[in-house]
């Protein structure tokens, strides 16, 4: 009988197996050394994993910070930016969620007519967030042009995703808008 070579540049089941079997000896040796310098190297676990941190007097530290960042600003000199007729424009935003009018319903969030001056969390017939039915102040010029900032950030808790008014020019001009709308103004600083 004649035998015929195949070189076909198939791989055989022996070579297949020979590469099979030197990819486990890497394993085993990586998993080997491992377990070698386990033993060699011994760390001694404390007894309390990780760092003790101090949160609540970070926590305490920021909210000051905020309250005093409002108390130094001259909100006089930041309503006198904004006018009525943008805050209108600007408004039509909050209105998704916010009514103005007088009547006007709770939608999402609470209705804004008669807001300046008003209890933080005093509207009947809205749910509140604990946060801001336990807020105690009411809505100033600077309190609302802080919470316009970021509602979020500034008072956490809230249920207000709102991203927040950056610019002081579009939150005067809101602020004085939502003044204008009601029955007694108050007078700007």
């Amino acid at each position: 009988m004649l035998y015929v070579e195949n070189n076909n540049n198939k791989m055989d089941s022996f070579e297949l197996n020979k590469i099979i079997a030197a990819i486990l000896m890497v394993a085993l040796l990586i998993i080997g050394l491992g377990k070698i310098a386990d033993v060699a190297f011994h760390v001694k676990k404390p007894k309390n994993p990780g760092y003790k941190v101090e949160g609540q007097v970070q926590l305490a530290s920021s909210k000051s910070k905020i309250s005093e960042a409002v108390e130094r600003i001259d909100i006089a000199a930041v309503m006198a930016q904004g006018d009525v007729a943008s805050g209108e424009k600007i408004f039509k935003k909050c209105a998704a969620c916010h009514s103005i009018n007088k009547d006007g319903v709770n939608k999402i969030g609470p209705a804004l007519y008669n807001v300046v001056g008003r209890k933080v969390g005093n509207v009947a017939d809205y749910k509140y967030s604990k946060t801001l039915a336990s807020y105690g102040k009411e809505w100033t010029f600077e309190e609302l042009n802080g919470f316009l900032i970021k509602p979020a950030t500034y008072l956490k808790g809230t249920k207000m995703s709102y991203a927040g008014l950056r610019k002081e020019i579009d939150r005067a001009s809101v602020i004085k808008y939502l003044n204008q709308n009601s029955d007694n103004p108050i007078m700007l600083p």
